[in-house]
């Protein structure tokens, strides 16, 4: 077994929430009578920070705050009409079986993670649910280095998934390894140049995991 912890994001990877962070945006984007997003649009040009991206939308944060209350409002409200990605549950359980420990690592704010986390019933594979304490999206890295200073697991024994670019950067500073899922957030194309291996799906991913 190459690993003995798996570390995962959330949003995209495990759960699948890109439809409704496009639906979020355009309505306020529209609200404003701003160009709207498709799907291929906005997967070519989501990044983090988060606040780069509504940039490239053309807000102007010298005239208001970030993060946008719309989007958070609009997200919150419809949240619970998200679902887990297909295999989720099938990849966590053959994790676990074959005994390897798993967390989950976001740009999600803590409090806020755990009831997502909880209210998906996945909560028990996971020995911890890491988060970060505000709503811009900002601080998975220190978050991600701050768990690892707590634990006593090799860092050549833990695998970092996600599905963006950012999650590769994290894993880099942690100095962990790391695969990424195209399912999410960010192209293939974009993700393919990052040099880490980019699986289509979990099914596929669970194979390279579990062997």
């Amino acid at each position: 077994m190459r690993y003995k912890h798996i570390v995962w994001d959330w949003n995209g990877t495990l759960l699948n929430d890109l439809w409704l962070c496009i639906e979020s945006i355009n309505f306020v984007l529209k609200s404003r009578g701003m160009s709207q997003v498709d799907k291929k649009s906005y997967k070519s040009i989501f990044t983090f920070p988060v606040i780069k991206y509504y940039e490239h939308l053309g807000f102007d944060f010298s005239k208001e705050k970030f993060p946008i209350p719309g989007f958070l409002n609009y997200y919150r409200n419809y949240f619970k009409k998200c679902n887990l990605h297909q295999h989720v549950h099938e990849v966590l359980k053959k994790n676990r079986d074959n005994r390897l420990t798993q967390s989950i690592l976001s740009a999600g704010k803590q409090d806020s993670l755990i009831n997502w986390v909880a209210h998906h019933k996945i909560d028990h594979y996971f020995n911890a649910i890491v988060g970060i304490e505000n709503d811009a999206a900002d601080g998975k890295t220190d978050a991600g280095l701050n768990w690892l200073s707590k634990g006593d697991i090799s860092k050549k024994e833990i695998l970092l998934i996600g599905d963006t670019i950012h999650d590769s950067d994290v894993a880099e500073k942690m100095g962990v390894h790391c695969v990424l899922v195209d399912i999410g957030h960010v192209s293939r194309e974009r993700l393919l140049k990052t040099g880490r291996n980019v699986f289509e799906s979990l099914d596929s991913l669970n194979k390279y995991i579990n062997g």
